[in-house]
């Protein structure tokens, strides 16, 4: 099946329901709206924008970065210093973005996503798996598992423990 190609013009005037990656010149759908996807994201929200003020944050869900002139990515949940100039699309580098895999996540398109993300200068890349409740820290290349995530020379910071605690306790 050949796939439409549209321009970026045309993808950053329209609404997708639910909202769509933008892949050079392709529309590319994402998984959500599982249960341990959607816990996890309203569960790190909740706790970010809980620390909004003290660490000096926007927390934002579903965010479009432009993260090339020929991509737009939709993060799960992106971290932004609220010194940063606010865009309606980002087009600078946020603090960090934490994507949540679900289930039928194709890991091929998940390197090719955070590959994205690095190659933006985005510093803090986190990729979190709920069904085998392992963080990774994607800020390099490695997936490199940890139990925490947090942002050098910063206050912010999160403990999966509460995470996965959480999780346990709504099943």
């Amino acid at each position: 099946m050949a796939t439409v190609q549209i321009s970026l013009e045309e993808y950053l005037q329209t609404s997708y329901h639910p909202d769509c990656d933008f892949v050079d010149g392709e529309v590319q759908e994402r998984n959500w709206g599982e249960f341990d996807h959607a816990a996890v994201q309203m569960f790190l929200g909740n706790w970010f924008f809980q620390h909004r003020q003290e660490w000096n944050l926007h927390v934002l869900s579903e965010m479009r970065i432009r993260v090339s002139p020929t991509r737009v990515r939709i993060a799960d949940l992106c971290l932004m210093s609220k010194t940063q100039e606010v865009e309606q699309v980002l087009t600078k580098p946020p603090l960090a973005v934490i994507e949540i895999l679900s289930p039928e996540d194709r890991i091929a398109r998940y390197y090719d996503r955070l590959a994205d993300y690095r190659q933006m200068s985005i510093a803090n890349v986190w990729l979190i798996d709920p069904g085998n409740q392992i963080g990774y820290d994607c800020s390099t290349a490695a997936w490199l598992p940890v139990e925490e995530f947090r942002i050098a020379n910063a206050p912010i910071f999160f403990h999966l423990g509460d995470l996965w605690n959480e999780l346990q306790a709504n099943r």
